[in-house]
């Protein structure tokens, strides 16, 4: 059997030579990059792989076990997935960017070391930065910005506690880390950035929205996942994460619900989702750990199936917001199905993929005592049905009829949503073909299909379906207008430039002023002290001589001035320099006699 090989670098291989090549020869590279990469899935064994030595430090380029290969199988696929998506424009930025953004994801989660990780982790950075800049739009340049300022801020956040870390003795173990002093401290935040937490995480509704319809199914997938990885491999168990979780899950609930923008509305269920994840690392239990990473790999096949539809809807009006859209059942009946199948998993409907993974967070929450955190995810898992499962596909293709008539979308991309949709519905229907038996603590058993589990799933389904048809009816629902919503990220937009001005005027002015003062006055007064201070100090010594001389006023400052000169000389009269020997040998005798 053949050596399998790293999976990251077949990747950013594939991501240098793909800008070279030309038409479909540039296209059929591009595919058979990820297939490479899933032949090569399957030949790497569990263990310590690629070790490489730098320095005084041993990095390890391929830890395979049940966590690492659970996130690399469905990062290969749905590297697929998207390459497939996007193959049509063949546009080489797009598909270099695509390619560099998953294998520097999979660098991430097959580290075994912290210098590893750090290097794919930033890497990561410029694969989403690219995928923005592929747009080619002024509003995708702008955000492009952004989110290369606050994740470059973050990488620094992330290298400050591991230095930190290293220097207390910590190691460059990518284990579980106790978070106790500041490097553990600020590598929980350096993660938590491209987790997208709370006041941290505007950055992704920012952004997400201006990519391009293809580099947003890939941006979808690998930024706050493989920070979930990291989380669950760093800090499993921390109390803090189940309130971050919890506040991840709920609050984006209000924006989404409020949002005209339905690829923004996709970003705020996407950080609602990910809430589940980190609630589930927060708990640490063996279930609530098997339930992140099973819900991990669901919530990436069916959020870029939701992305795909949207962009699909873009691809062929040029609209993705909720006024602008409606109807467009009957012209693309295909992608409005594909997009019922990705709402029906993030609901987590029976038979469909999110309902055999995010049952088993909440039904750890329930087990552990947290009624509370049971309580708000069983809110929040009702506010995705609504603004997510029933808001995306209504309002694009049912509600009133926008009277856009456009054709369906092209064939590769219904391919690539068709994959996506088979494999939420299959790994759905059948959990324990795939899904449970790579989850990394088996020996923990978890039933989704049971009468309990079932019935009640239904229930909260259908009263959030009658709640939002009632509101509906009742005039009552927020209306979809044309505006912007404020969230955190007005914190750096606003008050970015407004802290750069301050500064400008502030603190430049004051710099101005102590430079006019300093160099107008201090620095002429010292010079000048340095330049006559000895003939003053010789004149001062000099007037009372000059007295009993009985000089007169003239001849006094004609002495005073022979003085000045013969100092900028360095030349003093004989006697002059006598008197003052005299002087000093005085003082000297005087000093050794105390």
């Amino acid at each position: 059997m053949p050596e399998a090989l790293p999976p990251s670098l077949i990747f950013l291989l594939g991501a240098l030579l793909v800008p070279f090549l030309r038409g479909r020869v540039r296209q059929g590279v591009a595919l058979l990059v990820p297939v490479i990469g899933l032949v090569n899935y399957y030949l790497i064994t569990k263990g310590v792989h690629w070790k490489v030595e730098l320095l005084e430090f041993e990095l390890i380029l391929g830890r395979a076990d049940s966590w690492s290969l659970i996130f690399l199988h469905v990062f290969t696929v749905l590297s697929f997935i998207g390459i497939l998506y996007i193959i049509r424009e063949n546009e080489p930025l797009d598909l270099a960017a695509g390619l560099l953004y998953a294998g520097s994801a999979m660098g991430v989660v097959m580290a075994g070391d912290l210098i590893t990780l750090f290097f794919f982790w930033e890497v990561l950075t410029v694969g989403a930065v690219l995928c923005l800049l592929s747009r080619k739009t002024t509003a995708s340049g702008n955000a492009a910005k952004r989110y290369l300022l606050v994740h470059v801020f973050g990488g620094v956040v992330l290298l400050a506690g591991l230095v930190i870390h290293l220097a207390s003795g910590g190691g460059t173990a990518f284990d579980k880390i106790i978070l106790s002093g500041p490097g553990p401290w600020l590598m929980f935040f350096g993660f938590g950035i491209n987790c997208a937490w709370p006041l941290l995480g505007a950055w992704l509704t920012d952004t997400y929205p201006e990519a391009s319809i293809g580099g947003v199914v890939f941006m979808a997938t690998f930024t706050t996942k493989t920070a979930v990885y990291v989380l669950a491999r760093t800090f499993p168990g921390e109390p803090v994460l189940i309130w971050i979780g919890v506040a991840m899950a709920t609050i984006p609930i209000f924006y989404a619900v409020i949002e005209n923008d339905l690829r923004r509305v996709l970003a705020y269920s996407l950080i609602n989702q990910v809430g589940f994840m980190v609630v589930g690392v927060g708990l640490g239990t063996a279930l609530s750990l098997n339930g992140t990473a099973a819900h991990a790999y669901c919530h990436i096949l069916y959020k870029a199936l939701l992305f795909m539809s949207i962009g699909s809807v873009i691809y062929r009006t040029g609209k993705s917001k909720a006024t602008e859209l409606g109807g467009l059942c009957r012209s693309m009946p295909l992608t409005c199905l594909f997009c019922c199948i990705g709402a029906a998993s993030i609901s987590a409907f029976p038979l469909f993929s999110g309902f055999v993974s995010k049952s088993m967070i909440m039904s750890s929450a329930l087990g552990e005592g947290q009624v509370l955190v049971w309580l708000a995810l069983l809110f929040a898992s009702a506010g995705v049905f609504h603004h997510a499962g029933i808001k995306i596909p209504f309002f694009a293709f049912f509600s009133h009829d926008s009277g856009i008539r456009c054709k369906e979308a092209p064939l590769n991309q219904l391919l690539a949503m068709g994959i996506a949709a088979f494999l939420c519905i299959f790994v759905g229907t059948f959990p324990n073909a795939f899904l449970y038996p790579a989850l990394p603590n088996l020996e923990v058993a978890y039933e989704p299909y049971t009468v309990a589990h079932v019935t009640d799933q239904l229930a909260l389904l259908l009263f959030s379906a009658l709640a939002f048809t009632l509101l509906m009816r009742a005039g009552l629902y927020p209306a979809e207008i044309r505006s912007t919503n404020l969230d955190a990220d007005w914190i750096y937009r606003k008050g970015g430039p407004l802290f750069y001005r301050l500064a400008d005027k502030g603190l430049n002015g004051l710099n101005a002023a102590v430079g006019r003062r300093f160099l107008g006055k201090v620095v002429p007064g010292v010079t000048n002290f340095f330049e006559s201070g000895g003939p003053r100090f010789a004149c001062l010594i000099m007037t009372p001589i000059w007295a009993i001389q009985r000089l007169s006023p003239e001849e006094t400052d004609a002495a005073r001035h022979s003085v000045f000169r013969r100092a900028k000389h360095g030349a003093f009269p004989i006697g002059i320099t006598a008197f003052f020997a005299v002087i000093l040998l005085g003082l000297l005798s005087l000093l050794m006699r105390f």
